[in-house]
């Protein structure tokens, strides 16, 4: 089977506070952003969170942009892009190199399908994409709450409680919601767990720019830290 998702991006004042989202459907979305960034940096977070996201399934994935710069540049530019150093003809740095080498990353050995649509003409999918990257940029720009979505929620499997369903109170107080676990298996051979939970939008950009500047992925530097953190306690 094939996961179907549209990502979009929006800026408002182009740079100004942005906002990213990828949607599946309305149980299965995400959405995240800035105080200031630009249209295009949005488009490709929504894409590289929802490669992130889908990162353990075995199914392919198909996404439907409305930017035909983020199509390009993963289908057709980024090969030249790096064997120049990441530089462009005319010798030039290209832009958004942070983005683009987590996406090269991140595309590496899954089978991704790319779908231009034409933005605000009543696509379904990246309708509702659009919808939640504005509404998330809209946060940032008002300094209010991001709605940040579900995550990505495998066919087949229920979602986290809507917020307004009764949920089991938790014992003590917690910085983080809907924290979820699953086993694992790793490569070495020994049990592990996948954890997940939610984060501001700004502590996520700071683990993903320090993942960055050490050539590592995020979950790997995340898995660092608490573990370090468990030593010192």
């Amino acid at each position: 089977m094939t996961i179907i998702a549209a990502a979009d991006g929006s800026a408002l004042g182009n740079p100004g506070p942005a906002g990213w989202a990828w949607y599946i459907d309305d149980t299965s979305w995400h959405a995240g952003g800035w105080k200031n960034a630009t249209n295009n940096r949005g488009e490709l977070m929504a894409v590289l969170d929802l490669l992130w996201s889908t990162a353990d399934s075995d199914e392919g994935l198909k996404i439907y942009c409305d930017s035909q710069y983020v199509i390009n540049a993963l289908t057709k530019w980024m090969p030249g892009w790096k064997r120049k150093g990441w530089k462009k003809a005319d010798g030039k740095e290209v832009l958004n190199k942070d983005l683009l080498a987590s996406l090269d990353e991140a595309l590496s050995g899954r089978t991704v399908e790319f779908e231009w649509v034409k933005g605000h003409n009543n696509h379904e999918l990246n309708e509702a994409a659009d919808d939640r990257a504005r509404a998330a940029a809209t946060a940032f720009q008002k300094g209010t709450a991001v709605p940040e979505g579900p995550g990505f929620v495998p066919a087949g499997t229920s979602a986290a409680p809507a917020e307004d369903e009764p949920a089991e109170e938790p014992t003590e107080p917690s910085l983080h919601e809907d924290v979820l676990t699953e086993p694992s298996t790793a490569a070495a051979g020994s049990a592990t767990t996948v954890v997940s939970c939610r984060v501001p939008s700004t502590v996520a950009d700071e683990l993903v720019a320090r993942a960055q500047s050490r050539g590592i992925h995020p979950q790997e530097f995340l898995a660092e830290l608490i573990g370090r953190s468990l030593e010192t306690e």
